[in-house]
């Protein structure tokens, strides 16, 4: 069986190769819910070229879609990260782009309780948030309410992997737009097609990922 043709596949081998994607039994996040499939993309910082052609990767996709006749994504002025996976990956596409950088500190809070947000920027600049991985897109909806609460502007989002669990539908219905290089189907896919899983833990995955989508609307 030959891998699937789909683009940036090589993120998945490299993922494979750091034994960031694994199988068995994971309780997610914040969550209770139990996962059969795990994957860690902060160990792209053991790989440098990795993380450094996933800022590329990110750069090149969102300048495409700036590209179009008619943009989907708005144009902004800062680029957010989010602490820990998100912000590496948001520096890399910083440093790629020259494009400001802000985060907002994962512990550090102000007067009134509000997250604080680090960099330099003002009241109404618009900002592209940027994350590692989504699920049910909590950590990316917190974020630009913490962002607006600063009196910056978010509508875009990019993400390196979906775990199409329902983020997307739940960004879209806050207003948001999500974008992802990879989805977690494809990975799957290719992980199959290469051998590296048998059918049983791919077929666990894709029932999982089914049983997590939200129903179609009407």
């Amino acid at each position: 069986m030959s891998p699937p043709k789909a683009p940036n596949l090589w993120l998945a081998e490299a993922l494979w190769d750091l034994g960031a994607i694994q199988f068995g039994d994971f309780t997610l996040g914040r969550t209770t819910l139990h996962s059969p499939i795990y994957i860690n993309l902060r160990l792209l910082i053991a790989y440098p070229l990795a993380l450094r052609r996933a800022g590329r990767v990110i750069r090149d996709e969102v300048r495409t879609l700036q590209s179009m006749l008619h943009p989907p994504i708005a144009p902004f002025e800062l680029v957010a990260g989010i602490p820990f996976g998100g912000l590496h990956l948001a520096t890399a596409y910083s440093l790629l782009t020259s494009t400001p950088l802000v985060y907002r500190h994962p512990t550090k809070s102000g007067d009134h309780g509000e997250k604080v947000i680090e960099g330099r920027y003002q009241e109404g600049q618009r900002a592209l948030v940027i994350d590692d991985l989504c699920t049910s897109g909590t950590s990316l909806l917190e974020t630009a309410e913490e962002l607006g609460q600063a009196g910056l502007k978010v509508r875009d989002m990019v993400v390196l992997i979906d775990r199409q669990e329902g983020a997307r539908e739940r960004l879209r219905r806050h207003g948001y737009h999500l974008i992802s290089i990879l989805g977690l189907e494809t990975i799957l896919n290719y992980l199959m097609a290469r051998g590296h899983i048998d059918e049983e833990w791919y077929r666990r995955c894709i029932d999982y990922m089914q049983s997590r989508r939200p129903a179609p609307e009407a």
